[in-house]
């Protein structure tokens, strides 16, 4: 059976009604969620850009809210850091003496986008590639995606999607990045496995929460 493109979302089972002010609610509180997991990080020394938990979050706001609200979450999220709030991931320079940080003491970039900030980010490219995430993996949820093992799938374009324009503006930016393969030694390989193991755990979340709230939510319906 296909499912309608109009097909509710996790967040819609878990939440009902569809108000202005639940919708907002949504879009900052989840735009949040992905300051906090941004957080998490594991400094590399082959590469300039630490791994984070923040690919995680975005994978499951996009599957949680949907397009326009997961879009708009992750919109957000950039602005915060546009504006000076320290919500992007720490650099490497932020990590200094540290291997893994997880959360406190809040130090993320505050750059401002208005005094170069985000653009002024190696890894200002993956940030962008965000949006885009969150958008096509919650138009890919609204599908019926978030429910089965197609949700893999989901996930991995959603993770394409941030690693394009990461790549392209690393290229970009750093100069001494001038081949390919190079790229992909400082922005990509070193990536991998943990992207897909977080890939592979919102692509166990979603349906799993489906599996649980969905069948709870329909048996209160009848």
């Amino acid at each position: 059976m296909q499912l309608s493109t109009t097909s509710p979302t996790l967040i819609d089972i878990l939440i009902p009604g569809r108000s202005l002010t639940k919708n907002i609610a949504l879009i900052v509180g989840f735009s949040l969620l992905v300051a906090v997991f941004a957080q998490i990080a594991i400094k590399l020394p082959t590469t300039t850009i630490p791994i984070t938990g923040q690919t995680l979050a975005v994978l499951l706001t996009g599957g949680a809210l949907g397009a326009n609200r997961g879009a708009a979450s992750l919109a957000l999220y950039v602005l915060w850091g546009s504006i000076g709030l320290p919500v992007f991931a720490p650099s490497q320079a932020a990590l200094a003496g540290e291997k893994l940080h997880f959360v406190f003491p809040w130090n993320g970039s505050d750059a401002a986008i208005w005094d170069a900030g985000i653009w002024d980010l190696a890894s200002g490219g993956y940030i962008v590639g965000f949006i885009a995430a969150g958008y096509v993996v919650g138009k890919l949820a609204e599908r019926g995606w978030d429910r089965g093992w197609n949700i893999t799938v989901a996930m991995l374009v959603g993770s394409l999607l941030i690693y394009v324009p990461g790549l392209l503006w690393l290229a970009y930016k750093v100069p001494a990045l001038d081949t390919v393969d190079k790229v992909l030694v400082a922005g990509f390989y070193p990536f991998v496995l943990g992207d897909l193991l977080k890939l592979y755990v919102a692509s166990i979340a979603l349906p799993g929460a489906w599996a649980l709230f969905g069948k709870t939510s329909n048996s209160q319906g009848k």
